[in-house]
């Protein structure tokens, strides 16, 4: 048997997308994050959710209160969710995948990852 496990988290970071050719006026938005991570039940669960926790919080800390121009050429939300779906992916135990990784940036707008 497979179980999902399912974290969420938010940060706070501003950027200027490139749309078109021209960059947007520099803007912030508190982006929320949901993260859904899959493998067998060994002794009652997939993975500590601290431990989940503890590898997302310092992969999305390099983004905190952050300009993401400084980190990403584009950083629009589908190029932060898969950086941050890359990161998450390489620092798992053994035997757990990541299975879905959805961004929202700000209340309405999002982008959704399926593995």
């Amino acid at each position: 048997m497979r179980a999902r496990i399912i974290e969420r988290f938010k940060f706070e970071a501003a950027h200027s997308v490139v749309v078109e050719g021209r960059p947007e006026e520099i803007h912030g938005h508190t982006f929320r994050l949901e993260v859904v991570v899959e493998g067998p039940l060994k002794n009652g669960y997939v993975m500590d959710f601290i431990q989940l926790r503890k590898i997302v919080g310092g992969i999305i800390g390099k983004l905190d209160h952050r300009n993401l121009n400084h980190i990403f050429e584009n950083p629009t939300t589908e190029n932060l969710a898969l950086w941050i779906a890359k990161e998450t992916s390489r620092n798992l135990p053994e035997g757990v995948r990541l299975k879905r990784l959805t961004l929202w940036e700000g209340d309405d707008n999002g982008v959704e990852l399926e593995f």
